[in-house]
């Protein structure tokens, strides 16, 4: 590939060239310095979102169409506010008495529920849902945020006993880092990571999950690798484990080994290799049931199967649409 002199341009916070991919050549760089730049930054939900079907990446990140929201996205971003919030508190907030604590933490974290769920409640009327479905999933999510305030209180009697140390003490060392964006600008990919524990010397870097499975899926191992990867450029250190934690049925850890990131790597490289078109046509259709299933259907399907127009494109002939099914929710 012939070099290609790329500028940065500080009005735009962004380098500018005629590639997808090159090695910048700056006056601001030393000359030993090899520093990727990409077209575009992906995502561990790009990513899967292109493993899912080419198509629908096409249209959501070359074509940037906008997408629907569902009661799972709205759930689930309420639940990750939640928990964000509660974890600003510090141990030297909590109650002397460990029971008053408990009672405490309990009410605290469900108060928080229910203000967030108000704060969002246009968003889910907008769902245009049935009232009973609306108070259908409050309940369900209520219960998820209950049970996982009782893990928590489990782990945190765990710590004072195997340490010894108050309730207050344990509760800011159980407490995670939570939301944290990383980048790899070396990799194009950067990504949220729910919390970041660090435990004994060792670190955990955990995803929340509100949907109901209790084990980790090849999509999930993926998003957790890319964690791993980002972790790892960003301290230079490996982080320990990568887990989910489902609200609903508790934590599964893994151990962070370099086929893990390597796996990751691997997979991130594709992604770009395969998405530096810009044509519809190098993006075919993937047919699933997550084309549409009985209660719902993926936002681009008018597109794919009922000859919708997007101005400036002729589509590719459409095949004909998958069977009514369930939709797979794994990456709720």
């Amino acid at each position: 590939m012939a070099d290609v002199v790329w500028i940065f341009n500080f009005k735009r916070a962004r380098y500018t060239g005629d590639s997808n991919t090159t090695l910048i050549k700056d006056p601001c760089f030393s000359k030993n310095e090899k520093k990727m730049v990409h077209a575009r930054i992906q995502s561990p939900s790009s990513i899967l979102t292109y493993k899912q079907c080419p198509r629908k990446y096409f249209f959501q990140y070359i074509m940037k169409m906008p997408t629907g929201k569902n009661i799972h996205l709205v759930r689930g971003g309420i639940v990750h506010k939640v928990l964000e919030l509660f974890f600003q508190m510090q141990g030297e907030d909590l109650a002397e008495s460990f029971d008053v604590t408990i009672e405490c933490l309990r009410k605290r974290i469900n108060a928080l529920f229910v203000e967030e769920w108000n704060a969002r409640r246009e968003d889910v009327s907008s769902l245009g849902m049935p009232e009973e479905q609306i108070q259908f999933y409050f309940e369900e999510t209520s219960m998820m945020i209950s049970q996982y305030i009782e893990h928590f209180i489990q782990r945190l009697q765990k710590a004072m006993i195997k340490k010894g140390i108050s309730h207050n003490a344990a509760f800011d060392l159980l407490k995670p880092k939570t939301e944290q964006h990383l980048l790899s600008e070396e990799h194009g990919v950067q990504g949220f990571i729910d919390a970041i524990e660090h435990i004994d010397g060792k670190v955990a870097l955990m995803d929340y999950k509100t949907s109901k499975k209790s084990y980790i899926t090849e999509e999930y191992r993926l998003q957790l690798g890319i964690y791993a990867l980002l972790y790892k450029e960003k301290t230079g250190e490996n982080a320990h484990k990568v887990g989910i934690h489902y609200l609903t049925n508790g934590r599964i850890l893994l151990d962070v080994d370099q086929n893990l990131v390597d796996h990751a790597k691997e997979e991130v490289k594709a992604v770009h290799n395969a998405t530096k078109s810009k044509e519809i046509k190098d993006y075919p259709q993937n047919i699933t049931p997550l084309c549409k299933w009985k209660t719902g259907q993926c936002d681009f399907y008018e597109y794919c199967f009922k000859q919708k127009q997007i101005a400036g494109y002729s589509s590719p002939a459409s095949s004909s649409p998958p069977a009514s099914s369930s939709p797979d929710s794994s990456l709720s």
